[in-house]
């Protein structure tokens, strides 16, 4: 049951809260509210009357069961306001979320991922929160989340979006196929020694193979990649903002990529892209047929309904002669749309919702980490697997979403992409891909940097 709201403003901070909001209340309004900005502003909630909001997300079907009970309860603690959680297909989301934008009918309040949160920064179609932030004692501040959460959702020093959660990338093991290879190494004790690197995965995955069993099932979005480049002390932009590509330029970059291609063709390592249709590194590790997968909390919910699984995570491995180093983290921002009627009560939604209540009330059971700090025993379940949950906590706090230089570029990523897919499938070497991908991606932000 999620808590009420333990937090207020105070006459003066609530006074400072008006003079901000009085731009965005007068605005055009948004989807489901009814007043028009050509006849003054809308209406307030008073004597009664319910305000009507509506806000937007994708989700799968646990997580969007839990965004409208959390809607539901909210209402309830909150008879001035009504919300309504209109959800969007992951397919098609960001277009019909800017369509709506343009049209004036977006949600008061949605979700934006890393590529679109930038393209609504530079379009001006989402608020700016810092100075909401800071004024008296709402229950978010600035200071609460890891500085590497931010991604594009900051400009400067502007914030635009609150990471709602957040997945570390960290690395899962099966004990039972180590076992069954006669693997004696414990990643654990590997990683507490300072021997848990890319040599040793390289080795364990040999014997994996030698066993016929998959070492490592390779993906090829954002986050994993450029994990590759960062676990080896490697740099891929020369500024994470309006920076430019120059990993085919620095050789720690080059040696990343290297290590991949080397591993893939001696098939230590495998590219789910290769894979026949319908198998994917979750359920080949579920089925016990791989030692080794890379991925966020997400895992967790459906590995521990499957009892006969054994299983734990460890940092991924370095490369560096450090024990851990930063990795890619996925996440999204709760925004909001610049143009509501209603930008106190939209406000204050969101930032319930990405509170430590809200994150309570969202993650409890769940398949994320929180982004907020002072909820972290929801991770940290001492009757489940995995035993070692703190890595995901541990890589939170050095970790990194995708940088702007990057997402706030469209196309750079799908460059990125079909050129690592090259690499991993044997048809590309490290130095031509790194060449291919600079060369591509460098051009889209040239592009970008003549619209502007």
């Amino acid at each position: 049951m999620v808590k009420k709201k333990t937090w207020g403003l105070t006459t003066s901070s609530t006074l400072m809260l008006t003079m901000i909001l009085t731009a965005c209340s007068s605005s055009a309004p948004a989807g489901g509210n009814t007043a028009d900005a050509t006849k003054g502003p809308a209406p307030k909630a008073g004597n009664g009357e319910v305000i009507k909001l509506k806000w937007s997300t994708w989700g799968n079907p646990g997580e969007l069961k839990r965004f409208y009970e959390l809607t539901d309860q909210y209402n309830k603690d909150h008879p001035n306001v009504k919300w309504e959680l209109v959800a969007v297909p992951n397919d098609g989301y960001e277009e019909k979320i800017i369509t709506q934008l343009q049209g004036g009918t977006a949600p008061d309040a949605f979700y934006a991922g890393d590529q679109t949160v930038v393209k609504l920064i530079s379009n001006g179609s989402i608020e700016e929160l810092t100075p909401l932030m800071k004024v008296g004692n709402g229950p978010i501040k600035a200071e609460d989340f890891a500085e590497g959460l931010w991604g594009g959702s900051k400009k400067g020093d502007k914030i635009y979006g609150i990471t709602v959660d957040c997945n570390p990338l960290v690395m899962y093991y099966n004990k039972t196929v180590l076992t069954e290879a006669g693997i004696t190494d414990d990643p654990q004790k590997l990683y507490e020694s300072g021997q848990w690197n890319w040599k040793k995965l390289q080795e364990l995955t040999e014997q994996l193979k030698s066993k016929n069993k998959y070492g490592l099932v390779l993906e090829d979005w954002s986050s994993p990649v450029y994990s590759w480049v960062t676990l080896n002390g490697g740099k891929a932009y020369d500024k994470p903002q309006d920076g430019k590509f120059i990993g085919d330029q620095d050789p720690k970059t080059v040696e990343a990529f290297q290590y991949l291609a080397e591993n893939t063709k001696n098939k230590n390592f495998v590219f789910s892209g290769s894979l026949p249709k319908g198998q994917g590194p979750d359920a080949m590790f579920m089925s016990n047929q791989v030692g080794f997968g890379i991925a966020g909390r997400w895992w967790v919910p459906q590995f521990n309904a499957n009892t006969s699984l054994k299983y734990d995570i460890v940092p991924l491995p370095t490369n560096t002669g450090k024990k851990m180093e930063p990795a890619g983290i996925p996440t999204a921002y709760m925004v909001m749309n610049k143009k509501t009627a209603h930008a106190k009560e939209t406000y204050e939604f969101l930032s319930y919702f990405v509170s430590k209540d809200g994150q309570n009330f969202r993650l409890k059971g769940g398949n994320a980490v929180p982004s907020i700090s002072g909820v972290d025993d929801l991770v940290l379940d001492k009757n489940a697997q995995p035993a070692h949950a703190q890595y995901f906590l541990d890589a939170r706090e050095i970790g990194y979403a995708l940088w702007p230089s990057e997402s706030g570029v469209p196309g750079a990523s799908d460059i990125v992409k079909d050129n690592y897919d090259l690499l991993l499938l044997g048809k590309q070497d490290a130095q031509t891909t790194l060449k291919k991908i600079s060369e591509g991606v460098n051009k889209k932000i040239d592009e970008v940097k003549v619209k502007k």
